[in-house]
């Protein structure tokens, strides 16, 4: 069986990291602290990389 039913759950995945990322720019910003800005970016990669590993291996996976 698949670990996600269709490949735009893969997505999901991407977009949590994603808006993760955008509040952790929103916060600081609206307090008034200093926004770490290798956090931001990371975060956002991070959620680029996992929706693309998500659908290469819902994609690879044998449809049993």
């Amino acid at each position: 069986m698949h670990p996600l039913r269709h490949p735009r759950n893969a997505l999901i995945i991407g977009i949590l990291f994603f808006v993760i990322g955008v509040i952790y720019y929103v916060f600081p910003t609206v307090f008034g602290g200093p926004v770490d800005w290798a956090g931001f970016v990371l975060l956002l990669a991070l959620g680029g990389a996992m929706s693309l590993m998500a659908y290469v291996l819902v994609a690879g996976s044998p449809r049993d």
